[in-house]
């Protein structure tokens, strides 16, 4: 087992070829690609890099020391999956994604990170000498965060990451990395593990992070036409419509150019999203 594997190591230049330098430590030997080198290295001296072994399983060492090692941790971005094996995250090697096991990642496949997401990770070594990712636990994040304590971002929008799913809702960790929490309630569709999502601060927790919400705002989740009489309402100086659902469909289709039919479907978005109110001649803008 080789146990430098994921270690900047130094070891010494025993041979080369056209295209690389051999490096040897403790028996084994490492490769060395020319190509990152401005000057040539002598026969005999030491070099020193990150040892690791390739996806076609030859011991490499680089100088391109990777920000993702077994004692960092660093935001590496997901380029692949494999069901049963895990996920492979792009760390900045040229010829070795590492593996996050299945082992780490969600029950659920549909909460899996998608090619693109992206995850906090460091390396760890199996009992084999094998390079594996490793997720940061609450910990880590707890360790890098900032406290959200400025009352003044409520219904603010922010950007954050995905960290962990549970099942009373996500974590995430913003982009100003601040700690985050939505509850399923706040939720139309789960997020990803990884994934870079759009939120609204709905409140601040007592530990000093925010409670989010991905559910659109009243006014935007609004059908089109629904936004069209709105705005219609709010240009009118007593805010007030002569139409509602008992209104000529040809008067309708004059005046705002649509179908009765969906004139009375925007009508029940803007009751439902409270934004009218129904009088005897019309309707009416609320506040």
């Amino acid at each position: 087992m080789n146990t430098d594997n994921g270690n900047i190591i130094s070891g010494k230049v025993i041979d080369e070829n056209e295209k690389e330098y051999f490096i040897q430590k403790d028996g084994i030997t490492y490769s060395l690609n020319k190509n990152e080198l401005k000057k040539p290295l002598k026969l005999g001296g030491n070099f020193k890099g990150f040892a690791y072994e390739n996806e076609k399983h030859v011991n490499r060492i680089t100088r391109n020391i990777p920000d993702v090692s077994i004692d960092s941790y660093s935001w590496g971005k997901v380029v692949g999956k494999k069901f049963g094996l895990g996920i492979f995250i792009d760390i900045g090697l040229k010829d070795k994604d590492i593996v996050l096991s299945v082992d780490d990642l969600p029950d659920m496949k549909n909460l899996w990170p998608d090619v693109g997401d992206e995850l906090l990770v460091s390396m760890k070594t199996d009992n084999k000498g094998r390079l594996w990712a490793q997720r940061a636990d609450d910990k880590i994040y707890k360790a890098i965060s900032q406290p959200a304590a400025n009352p003044k971002l409520k219904n603010k929008d922010v950007n954050a990451w995905v960290i962990n799913t549970k099942k009373m809702g996500t974590q995430v960790l913003t982009d100003h990395y601040n700690l985050g929490f939505i509850d399923r309630s706040e939720q139309e569709q789960e997020p990803r593990l990884g994934q870079k999502i759009n939120a609204r601060v709905i409140g601040i927790r007592p530990n000093k992070t925010f409670y989010l919400s991905m559910r659109p705002r009243a006014f935007e989740s609004i059908s089109d036409d629904a936004q069209m009489i709105k705005k219609i309402l709010e240009m009118n100086a007593d805010h007030h419509l002569n139409f509602n659902d008992k209104s000529d469909p040809q008067a309708i289709k004059d005046y705002f150019g649509i179908s009765k039919g969906q004139f009375k479907r925007a009508i029940g978005n803007l009751l439902k999203n409270k934004i009218i109110k129904i009088e005897d001649d019309g309707i009416k803008l609320l506040n």
